[in-house]
């Protein structure tokens, strides 16, 4: 396997017509979960994957293994529990950035609150390249967060861990939530964190370098800026591409601290691009771009190599997109990272890829999307920096022969 993903998912259902969900009289079925959705979108541009949960017997269990299976996933370590139910949600139509949105979450004492080390396969869990998990799962129980543990274990042989901070603060029974997420991403090989989402978690302010200094020890950490772009430090530029071939875990940690520069932190107005995270209320800390974004520091570019110093990492922006639902794009943010990590691509190109695969999502109403075919990021992701930065993606900007954003490219 390429990738092994672990954490729930739930079968979700999207209103038929906007409204309060007092008012909307019927809902579509889908399914949603931040893991799944991630490697639901691995493998429809050819990577093996896998996700390993567990779901109720169930009719929606059924419907939720299926779905997920129907996208080239392997589903066979996933469990059946014969008294818990399959979580299931519900939403309104508008925005998640807005505050008439509306969730409703039915998963408290769900099948895959229950996943425990005890009745999770941790040889299946363990089997790919790299293991992605979020801390979504890790707030779901006492037995969740014991497997989280086990899993990001300094341990010789483990796979590369890729962990998405996913803070959800109402899904946080306690305070502990951010002290919990920060020991995992310091754990974990590779970590994806909202500049805003750290801001709300973690009191950090200063730019992508703060979130570097408060978090050294990943090889790779992506800092998503929100709709200007994203940030990726790489501790040792010779450790980039070999992840194509990977045959052992990236056991090493960095012990260096980074320092923000002076006035690292620059207000802008954003433009409609990738928001965080997935699977509940955002964090609404105000977009900004971080130190070294447009009008700072200047930052290792897409045709640069990732440099050894990562002290003010590699940014690239996202191209403007014309949002239809802003739900699931950093799950497919992350799937587009990864996928470029996987393919051995140069850092600046990865980045571009995690933000086509979040403007896939972006341009749907649903949580999965299809992400652009191969051609199409080959083509896109190579462009200079003034085409790239010229991009407008609109609804079926991933189905067309010729993109739509082509006509306004150089």
């Amino acid at each position: 396997m390429d990738v092994v993903a672990l954490g729930e998912s739930m079968v979700t259902f999207l209103p038929t017509r906007p409204g309060r969900l007092a008012d909307v009289p019927s809902f579509d079925r889908a399914i949603g979960g931040a893991e799944s959705n991630t490697v639901c979108a691995l493998a429809a541009t050819g990577h093996a994957v896998r996700w390993v949960s567990r779901v109720g017997a169930d009719g929606f269990g059924d419907h939720l293994v299926r779905s997920v299976a129907s996208h080239g996933v392997d589903v066979s370590y996933v469990g059946r529990d014969p008294v818990r139910p399959t979580g299931v949600y519900f939403r309104t139509a508008g925005d998640r950035a807005t505050d008439a949105h509306e969730v409703a979450y039915y998963r408290a004492g769900s099948a895959a609150s229950a996943m425990s080390v005890a009745n999770v396969d941790l040889g299946a869990v363990r089997a790919g390249r790299v293991l992605h998990l979020s801390g979504i799962t890790a707030a779901l129980s006492e037995g969740c967060l014991g497997l989280l543990r086990e899993l990001t274990a300094p341990a010789g042989g483990r796979p590369v861990v890729s962990f998405d901070v996913n803070f959800r603060p109402g899904l946080w029974g306690s305070g502990d939530g951010p002290h919990v997420l920060l020991e995992l991403a310091r754990r974990a090989d590779i970590v994806f964190v909202g500049e805003d989402e750290a801001e709300l978690a973690w009191g950090v302010t200063g730019g992508p370098s703060a979130v570097r200094e408060l978090l050294p020890e990943p090889e790779v950490l992506v800092v998503k800026q929100g709709g200007a772009g994203a940030t990726a430090f790489v501790s040792a530029a010779d450790r980039w591409g070999p992840l194509a071939q990977f045959p052992a875990p990236l056991t090493g940690r960095c012990s260096r601290r980074v320092s923000p520069a002076a006035g690292s932190r620059t207000a802008t107005q954003p433009r409609a691009g990738v928001p965080q995270g997935d699977g509940g209320p955002p964090a609404r800390a105000k977009p900004r771009v971080g130190e070294g974004g447009r009008g700072g520091t200047p930052r290792a570019r897409a045709s640069e190599t990732p440099p050894p110093d990562d002290t003010h990492g590699t940014f690239e922006p996202a191209p403007v997109v014309d949002v239809v639902a802003a739900v699931g794009a950093g799950d497919a943010f992350a799937a587009g990272f990864l996928s470029g990590l996987l393919r051995g691509l140069p850092v600046g190109r990865t980045l571009r890829l995690g933000h086509l695969f979040a403007a896939a999502a972006l341009t749907t109403p649903a949580d999965l999307a299809p992400p652009p075919g191969p051609d199409t990021t080959d083509r896109l992701t190579a462009l200079d920096d003034n085409g790239w930065e010229r991009l407008r993606l609109g609804p079926g900007w991933t189905q067309a022969d010729a993109a739509e954003e082509e006509v306004r490219t150089p």
